[in-house]
């Protein structure tokens, strides 16, 4: 029975091979299920194909369009898939055993690919036929074909690209057939996006044709991951198709479409392309073929950037169109952004291509760039992502997203007032994200750039007329561009322009900090004197609340300077009288100001109110009894008058710098050695000392040299800190200006020699960098030349010395790679500290910022009797007293209370005499 069925469809078959085409048309109905049954029940491979042929050739052509789904397509396709699928799996279960001594198995593998590729000739009839029809398709006509297709195109190229790895190195075997197979698949799949693109959605379409037309789009999108390195015509073509269908049908496909999915793969491809073009162009650096435009690698070059520039607009199309539902893709963009800037413009991480090829990246990539950042500034999501706070980016992105920001700043300037507000205010309320302002983002990222501050990265500055366009540092690169957008700032983003400004000053970064300072004081020239004033008398009342000196301080202290050169010279008398110099609570701001910043009129008046001060300030203290507690109050107004002698001591009479001397000398002779060492507040003020006394050592303080000198050839083997060598360094070199007397030479002169030869043996490069110039300064000046070749006795410090002098540096190797190994991991130290320091100030340990009012006394044993004895009589006393108001006292208590205030009086003289014959001066801890 199966003998004559096989029989009688065997007839049917040749029968209908021998059928033209009215035959076929006439014959349809009862031929084609016959078929299409034989063609479901077949199972060798062969006969697969041979049936499929039949159907698609003598058959598909005179079915109506309205019946292809249900009686052809859904009928045919699965069974093509399930044979191409067994095809396919056969093909990577025995790829990996493939060799040239195994014959059969190459014989056998070659026939299945040869198989494969009838299967897609087969089905590229089919689209052809559909292509060369002119009636109107729907998508319900051809249901099952495009899912069927895709899913063979898609296995086929993932096929092809992991040929090298499933054929274990034997792909030579069967390349021929491999090629084969790609130029069929690649030929199925154009064929389709022809048909497709034949295909209108209407506007009632139904669910399902919106839904197929979906899955098309999103399988396409799969196909360019897996093309994306094998051939660039055909993913440029497919992204073509997807971008185009999705924005033909925009209105029916938006809310169904993975519109994530597409701008991450857009900017994954551009990325892949991006990177590629690198690759090539470090290649033709290599090689020396940059500059030949014939070479295959810089035509490669040219082409893979043109794929690449291809995406980058697409995606600014796709952007435009789609906007409304990116907000999950903001983040992608950012990254985008990021990549491309960082590669593009040279920097520390950026790759290390031709300056020719890298500035056609720059034309090629950069460019697109711009629409696409303008088009994304409304919108808030990307907003949210580019100034979230917080964000840790890589180190080899910080300096472009720096970039970006200023890009960013150079467009808000003629966006609209709601756009300027997204970018300018930062979070409002609880519910927004957290984000800060554009200004505060640019800070915040700037602290990351140390590296490429240091280099220093150069930048393309801007070209001016006549002038050919130079390279700048990043720092004045940001530095220009910020001060341009505070200039085109509206109005109402003043008070978050003023915060941001604030809080960059306040930041441990002083690269950050200078750049705020910049930013203030071109705000200060480009806006009223009035506000200059305001702002100044701001920073001045915020200094006066801020006691000690730390970092902050120190900050707003630069500014303040600063600010002064920019008043107006009325304002700068009202400033005066406000934080009035005689005062002496005012100079505590006082030590901050550099006096040459008055007109000379009031810079003389300010020099005498100081010194003044200074000078009452200090006998306040030492008729007080030298307490330690307030000997801070004397600091600050040595400062202020060191302020002074710095900025206009040529315009200082005599009688001032007696008044200064004087104060000197006392304090001179209460400096102890064993004091200085145990308190910082001492260590202080002999820094101070060192700096005025050289100062004053030429006029009115030349007496004092051979105790100063002695003084420090006993403190100096205890380790001073550094600020105070470099001090005493200053000291030194000041003696060069004086002649000694020849009664105190052989005091003065070996102990000078030993101090020197001790500063030039320190290994603090900046403390021995300090002290080098105060012993070549000494050197030049002195009229005592025997100091100098004591001061070299040994053969190394000579050396440095003589260096020094010829200008000469140690050779020392040192490549780009290692500087900027060097430099990333001061970075990361740095980050450390900052980290700490930010720490400290949020968990309110502000450390050096808010000195105690007291410093706790170092008691000795003899100090803690007396205490304990004082605090006994005192409990003595607060006993009585509760008693007299208890009850009514006996009469011979009148008597014991005289008696006790005449031993009080008695003790209180004794003390007083104690202080006043007391041998050796010393600062009372009380």
């Amino acid at each position: 029975m199966k003998t004559s069925n096989a029989m009688s469809q065997e007839s049917l078959l040749k029968e209908i091979s021998q059928w033209n085409e009215e035959m076929c048309q006439s014959e349809l109905e009862s031929a084609l299920p016959k078929v299409v049954s034989m063609y479901q029940c077949c199972s060798g491979w062969a006969e697969h194909i041979r049936l499929l042929k039949i159907l698609m050739e003598m058959f598909l052509p005179h079915i109506s369009f309205t019946e292809l789904e249900q009686s052809f397509f859904s009928q045919v396709l699965p069974k093509a898939v399930n044979l191409f699928d067994t095809l396919m799996d056969e093909l990577s279960g025995q790829a990996g055993a493939l060799s040239s001594q195994n014959t059969e198995l190459r014989a056998a593998l070659r026939n299945v690919l040869q198989t494969v590729i009838q299967l897609l000739e087969t089905l590229s009839v089919c689209i052809r036929h559909l292509c060369s029809t002119h009636e109107l398709l729907s998508v319900d006509s051809i249901h099952s074909l495009p899912a069927s297709v895709l899913h063979m195109v898609k296995t086929t190229f993932t096929h092809c690209k992991e040929s090298e790895m499933l054929y274990s190195g034997r792909m030579h075997l069967v390349a021929d057939l491999l090629q084969a197979l790609f130029k069929e698949a690649y030929s199925l799949q154009k064929q389709l996006m022809e048909l497709l693109d034949r295909i209108v959605l209407e506007p009632e379409a139904s669910e399902e044709e919106v839904v197929d037309m979906v899955s098309v789009l999103h399988n396409m999108l799969e196909i360019c991951s897996v093309i994306s390195n094998m051939d660039h015509a055909l993913h440029a073509n497919t992204w073509k198709f997807v971008i185009k269908q999705s924005l033909k049908h925009q209105s029916l496909l938006e809310n169904h479409l993975r519109h994530n999915d597409i701008v991450c793969s857009l900017c994954q491809d551009i990325l892949i392309t991006f990177h590629s073009c690198l690759q090539l162009a470090e290649q033709m650096k290599l090689s020396g073929s940059q500059e030949d435009l014939n070479s295959a690698e810089y035509k490669l070059f040219q082409k893979t950037l043109k794929l690449s520039r291809f995406f980058g607009n697409t995606l600014v199309h796709y952007t435009k169109e789609c906007m409304a539902f990116l907000a999950k893709s903001c983040s992608s963009l950012h990254q985008l952004c990021l990549q491309i800037y960082s590669k593009v413009s040279p920097g520390a991480y950026s790759s290390s291509v031709p300056e020719t090829l890298r500035e056609e990246l720059a034309r090629s990539l950069l460019v697109p760039m711009d629409p696409l950042i303008v088009q994304l500034l409304s919108y808030r999501p990307f907003v949210e992502v580019v100034l979230e706070r917080n964000q840790e980016l890589p180190a080899d992105l910080t300096a472009a997203h720096c970039l970006l920001l200023i890009s960013i700043m150079n467009k808000l300037q003629s966006e609209p007032e709601e756009v300027q507000n997204l970018w300018c205010r930062g979070s409002q309320f609880p519910e927004d994200s957290n984000r800060s302002s554009v200004i505060q983002a640019l800070f915040l990222i700037f602290q990351g750039c140390y590296v490429e501050l240091a280099l220093p990265l150069l930048v393309p500055g801007v070209s001016s007329k006549g002038q050919a366009q130079n390279d700048i540092s990043l720092y004045q690169h940001v530095c220009v561009h910020l001060c341009a957008f505070i200039a085109s700032l509206p109005a109402p983003h003043f008070p978050e322009l003023e915060r941001s400004l604030l809080e960059a000053v306040l930041c441990p970064d002083i690269s950050t900090v200078m750049l705020a300072v910049d930013a203030w004081c071109f705000l200060a020239r480009y806006g009223t004197a009035e506000l200059c004033a305001y702002h100044v008398t701001l920073i001045a009342h915020m200094i006066k609340r801020c006691p000690g000196s730390g970092q902050q301080v120190t900050h707003l202290a630069l500014l303040l300077r600063r600010m002064l050169f920019l008043m107006a010279a009325d304002h700068q008398v009202e400033f005066v009288k406000e934080f009035c110099s005689s005062e002496t609570e005012n100079l505590v701001l006082w030590q901050h100001i550099s006096i040459k910043a008055l007109t000379p009129a009031l810079r003389k008046q300010v020099m005498q109110d100081i010194i003044t001060g200074v000078t009452t300030q200090c006998s306040t203290w030492f008729n007080s009894g030298c307490c330690l507690q307030e000997l801070e109050l004397v600091n600050v107004a040595l400062t202020a008058v060191l302020n002074v002698c710095h900025g206009v001591s040529e315009d200082m009479n005599a009688e001032l710098g007696e008044l200064v001397s004087n104060s000197i000398y006392q304090l001179w002779n209460l400096m102890d050695v064993k004091q200085v060492l145990n308190q910082p507040t001492i260590q202080k003020t002999l820094r101070l000392l060192l700096h005025l006394t050289a100062n004053f050592i030429k006029t009115t303080l030349a007496h004092l040299v051979p105790q100063v000198v002695s003084f420090l050839d006993i403190f100096y083997p205890s380790n001073p800190t550094d600020d105070i060598q470099v001090a005493i360094g200053d000291f030194l070199a000041s003696l060069g200006k004086i002649f000694l007397p020849p009664d105190c030479q052989a005091q003065v002169i070996p102990k000078l020699s030993s101090l020197f030869a001790s500063l030039l043996e320190n290994r603090s490069w900046i403390v021995f960098q300090h002290v080098l110039e105060a012993f070549v300064q000494f050197a030049e000046e002195t009229s005592h030349e025997e100091v100098v070749p004591q001061s070299l006795l040994k053969v190394e410090v000579k050396s440095k010395v003589i260096s020094f002098l010829n200008k000469t540096l140690p050779l020392v190797a040192c490549d780009e790679e290692s500087q900027l190994d060097r430099l990333k991991q001061e970075k990361s130290v740095l980050h450390a500290h900052f980290c700490r320091i930010r720490s400290n100030v949020l968990d309110d340990k502000p450390e050096d910022f808010q000195p105690s009012s007291k410093r706790a006394r170092q008691e000795t044993a003899e100090e803690g009797q007396f205490e304990t004895a004082l605090d006994m009589a005192e409990s003595g006393l607060h006993s009585l007293e509760s008693l007299l108001l208890s009850s009514p006292a006996p009469s011979w208590v009148a008597l014991r209370l005289q008696a006790l205030q005449t031993l009080v009086d008695k003790l209180n003289s004794k003390v007083q005499q104690n202080l006043l014959t007391q041998t050796t001066p010393l600062i009372s801890d009380v």
